[in-house]
């Protein structure tokens, strides 16, 4: 593939994702890394697209299609009905991760009368709480996706594997027989540490979701301990998530009943080792609140 042919093919592909590591590029032209890495300095000095830390993004994106305000609007009366609903599956004082979806958005914000340890990559979440005197939050770092606002990169990642939490609250682009997939690797990678962080896994989908196929698989549907949906999600999807042991709970304004209480913290996974003491964040080293 000729210099030229690369740097289309980049820019084509950052016109769809806005924002995508060096390594994402790479596998897109089958070039190594360095040559990316060059074809990015290259296309940034014609004003094409701004280096970051490990990738690179659009300089100047063509649409709002995907920005958090945008999507934040559609189907929003069904965002606050899961919102609401997988609140009232958590008890209070848990450590939460919240994914960086509109959907957790709206989970977050109904679970501050629970006073929970909220860790997160998503900047609207963090904003959220910022003069909040209840609340204690955790953001990652990493690179921002500004569309989004979402942290991510190899910061965001590593963030996560050096935390654990009580549950992790998930959004996605797609739910199918298949597994769940979102629109982006680089949030696949992020959601894939933050299900490795912690003990329970939630998905909240509104109904659009089910039956529609994203971009890059995310997991299968047994590695989810429950969805929150509304009440339009189709029959089947439900049926076969029930299949596979996963709690469904349907957000139709009714009295949620909480989840099972765990006792005990479990092992870290085998290729998730915690680091060692001296380098644990803060949060590892608080007392685990028990359900």
């Amino acid at each position: 593939m000729t210099l030229e042919e690369r740097q289309r093919r980049i820019e084509e592909h950052l016109l769809k994702v806005e924002f995508s590591s060096l390594d994402e590029l790479s596998e897109l032209v089958d070039a190594s890394v360095s040559t990316v890495r060059r074809d990015v300095s290259l296309m940034e000095s014609r004003g094409l697209v701004c280096r970051t830390h490990g990738g690179a993004r659009l300089a100047n994106p063509k649409s709002d299609e995907y920005t958090f305000s945008t999507r934040d609007t559609r189907c929003l009366a069904q965002k606050e009905a899961i919102g609401r609903a997988c609140a009232g599956l958590i008890p209070a004082n848990q450590t939460v991760i919240v994914d960086a979806g509109t959907t957790c958005y709206h989970v977050a914000v109904q679970l501050e009368a629970k006073s929970p340890h909220i860790i997160t990559n998503s900047l609207p979440v963090a904003n959220h709480f910022s003069a909040s005197s209840r609340m204690e939050v955790v953001v990652t770092g990493g690179v921002i996706y500004p569309k989004l606002g979402v942290l991510v990169g190899p910061l965001a990642v590593e963030a996560f594997t050096k935390l654990r939490a009580d549950v992790a609250i998930l959004s996605c682009g797609g739910v199918t027989e298949e597994g769940i997939s979102n629109s982006h690797g680089l949030l696949i990678e992020i959601q894939r540490a933050m299900i490795n962080a912690a003990r329970r896994v939630i998905l909240c989908v509104d109904s659009s979701k089910f039956g529609r196929q994203s971009i890059s698989k995310l997991c299968e549907l047994d590695v989810l301990d429950a969805v929150v949906t509304d009440p339009a999600a189709p029959e089947s999807f439900l049926h076969l998530l029930r299949e596979r042991n996963v709690h469904v709970t349907i957000a139709n304004g009714e009295a949620v009943e909480g989840m099972p209480a765990l006792d005990t913290l479990l092992p870290p996974e085998a290729d998730a080792p915690l680091p060692e003491p001296s380098q644990r964040s803060y949060f590892e080293e608080m007392p685990v609140h028990q359900l």
